[in-house]
Formats: C-alpha cells, sequence, structure tokens
C-alpha cells in the first residue's frame, strides 16, 4: 500500500506509550488540503477529543498558504471532525473514560485512492524513567548503526 506522508507528530512516540492505533478520515476545507500537499502541516501539540459521540481534532495547524484568498482563509487551528464509525467511537470513548487513557494524532497522509486520512492512537503518558530508556535505546541502535558502517567501509 503505497501512501504519501504528510506530517508525523514525533513527540507523541517520544510522550506516549502507543497501545492502538486506527485510520480515520478528516473534514478539512479546499485551501486546507492544498496546505497539506504543501506540506504545511503541524501535528505537535495537537489531540482528539470526542463530543456528544463525535470526534474532534484540536490544535492541528493548517498553515494558510500565501495565494489563499484572504476572505475565505479559515483560521489556521480550527477544530477538525474526524470521520470514523460509530462502534469505533463508543469504543474509543471507553477506554478513554475508564482507563484513563488519551488519544492523539500519529500521522496525516494521503492513501492511494489520494484522501487524506489521519492516524490516531490510543495512548498512555510515559514515565521519566520510560523516556529515559527510550533515549538510551535510540542512542544505543545509533551507535550499533554506525560501527556497523564504519566496519563495511574498512
Amino acid at each position: 500500500m503505497q501512501s504519501k506522508e504528510v506530517a508525523k507528530n514525533k513527540k507523541a512516540f517520544f510522550d506516549y506509550e502507543i497501545l492502538e492505533s486506527l485510520e480515520a478520515g478528516i473534514s478539512l476545507l479546499g485551501s486546507e488540503v492544498k496546505a497539506a500537499r504543501a506540506n504545511k502541516v503541524n501535528l505537535k501539540d495537537s489531540f482528539v477529543r470526542i463530543i456528544k459521540a463525535e470526534a474532534f481534532l484540536f490544535n492541528a495547524h493548517f498553515s494558510a498558504l500565501e495565494h489563499t484568498n484572504l476572505h475565505f482563509r479559515p483560521d489556521q487551528r480550527r477544530i477538525r471532525k474526524l470521520l470514523l464509525h460509530k462502534k469505533q467511537i463508543t469504543k474509543l470513548l471507553g477506554s478513554v473514560s475508564t482507563q484513563g487513557l488519551s488519544i492523539v494524532p500519529l500521522s496525516l497522509y494521503f492513501n492511494h485512492k489520494n484522501k487524506l486520512k489521519v492516524q490516531i492512537a490510543l495512548v498512555r503518558g510515559k514515565k521519566l524513567y520510560d523516556k529515559r530508556e527510550s533515549l538510551k535505546k535510540k542512542q544505543q541502535l545509533k551507535d550499533a548503526q554506525s560501527a556497523m558502517k564504519e566496519a563495511l567501509y574498512k
């Protein structure tokens, strides 16, 4: 399956332990889709809330393009509706309310049908020692790769 990634929430992978992820559609305006095609999207500090059995994406920043009409320019951080099935929403709502979990977007991409999708995940916050452990693992992996590359070119 071929897809073009537009934005990735790297901070979510560092701050949270990802339990379950799923794909959702997103309701956007035309200029926002054009901004996504130009990779002018930022998912840092964004999150998903379920309000009245509907999922909404908060704090996602879609930059306005220079050639967009000034009178029809939408708010860059407006609340955007996510398109999910009712069963998926109730499952997410149950997990969030009973287990104290959160829902965050991981990435924004165009799928093989050229539709903009957002990958959201059910997450649990990491403790400080977990973050240190993940940094340590990342550094060890980086050192091992550089050692292998160095041995290959000798």
